[in-house]
This record gives structure tokens, sequence and C-alpha cells, in this order.
């Protein structure tokens, strides 16, 4: 597919042509949402704790002896049953994150790039480079380009450009390889620079052929043969 290329100043500069296995793919909203509670997921701290019966000071001696008293019997005062004691079944720190396979976050990061270009939110820079540092020059830029809440993406080498969205409270600065489904669905818009299209489309389309484990093709002779189908064809 293809995309104007704008300067800083909004205007048309030229043409940029987008592969459309990356950016004109079908959105998938199930990978969309699954890859999603997986970021969420792995950003709790996972740091709540309880404490149980055996944490809890006191309860030591029995509150009262066993018979005679018309009670139920009892051990500790510090049991689940009674007030001040310990708690059953509550929250104790843990780790929330979860794995999610490779090709489905590939799956969800295209479907992701594909939505923002199909609603006509992708803005392609040709340069968003600065001399130095200025947020207020950024914020003028993106009101200019009509997307006042967007993801900017460029090289990590772009110091200036990251320090000078980072005061920025509607936008967000990433590199290529640190572009990710949460943050751009969180951003109205996303601003590529024209630099940076092909490393994302190269890391969207990685090592998509084979799946891991599956097993190696066997190799092939100079005929175009597998040592196999040789071997039998020379038995013949």
């Amino acid at each position: 597919m293809q995309i104007d290329i704008v300067n800083i100043e909004g205007k048309t500069v030229g043409q940029a042509s987008l592969a459309d296995a990356v950016f004109g793919a079908k959105v998938k909203e199930h990978l969309l949402w699954e890859m999603v509670n997986a970021q969420r997921a792995a950003k709790r701290a996972g740091t709540h704790s309880t404490k149980t019966r055996a944490n809890v000071r006191g309860g030591g001696k029995k509150p009262y002896k066993q018979k005679g008293t018309g009670n139920a019997r009892q051990g500790s005062s510090r049991a689940p049953n009674h007030v001040g004691g310990g708690k059953v079944f509550g929250p104790h720190p843990r780790d929330y994150s979860y794995t999610v396979p490779k090709k489905v976050k590939r799956a969800a990061l295209v479907s992701a790039l594909s939505l923002r270009a199909k609603e006509k939110k992708l803005v392609v820079v040709d340069v968003l480079s600065f001399d130095a540092p200025k947020t207020k020059r950024l914020a003028g830029i993106l009101k200019v380009l009509g997307v006042e809440s967007a993801v900017l993406v460029d090289g990590k080498e772009n110091a200036n450009l990251s320090k000078s969205a980072r005061n920025l409270p509607k936008s967000k600065y990433l590199a290529p390889e640190g572009l990710n489904v949460y943050d751009i669905l969180n951003h109205p818009g996303l601003v590529i620079a024209a630099g940076a299209v092909k490393q994302i489309e190269a890391r969207a389309t990685s090592d998509s052929g084979i799946l891991r484990g599956s097993p190696t093709p066997p190799a092939k002779d100079s005929a175009g043969q597998s040592p196999a189908t040789s071997t039998r064809s020379a038995s013949v």
C-alpha cells in the first residue's frame, strides 16, 4: 500500500510503500484483546499479601478449657473464625505475567498497525529530528499533523526526540524494537519516521515461516534432491 510522506509542517514530500502484510492485513480483534491482557497482567506488581493464622501475633494460649463452658472448643484466638485472626485463602505475592506465543505477538502487532492504517491515523514523517530537546516544538508539530496524542516511533539513537516527548502527557516515544500493541491502542495516533518503517516491517515479519520446535526440512544436494531420495534413485 502507498501512503504520503509528510514533513513536520504537514506538507506532502513523497510517497512510502508499506508492506500489505504488515500495514494492510486483516484486523484480528481477539489477538489485540489477548496481547492487551498479557501486557496489563505483566505490569501488575503482585505485591499484595495477607496474614494467615501462622503470621498473626498472639493466640499461643488456649482461650478457655476444652469442656464445661457450653461453647464450641477453640484452640487459638487467632483462628480465622475469630476477630483479629488470620485470613483464609487471602492473596499472597505472585507473578501475574504469562507467556504469549511469538506468532501471536507478531500477528497482534500487525493487527494494531493495520488498524491505525485503516483508520487513517497513521502518519509517516520524513524526519523527526531536533537540534536540541524541545517539548513545546514537538507539541506544535503534532498539532500541525493532527495527532496531538500519538505514539512516536524512530530509531533509539534519536535522543532529542525521546527527551522532547518525555513531558508530553498524551504522547509517547518508542523505538521500533519497543513498539507494542498496548501503547498503539492507548494512543489515537501513530507517527512513524520514514527511516523506521523498514525496521518495523522486518520485526513484524521475522521468523514467520517455521514454528519453533518443528522439524528442520532435510538438506538437498546439488541436484535439488534430498539425500534419502538420491540414495533410493542410485540403488534402483
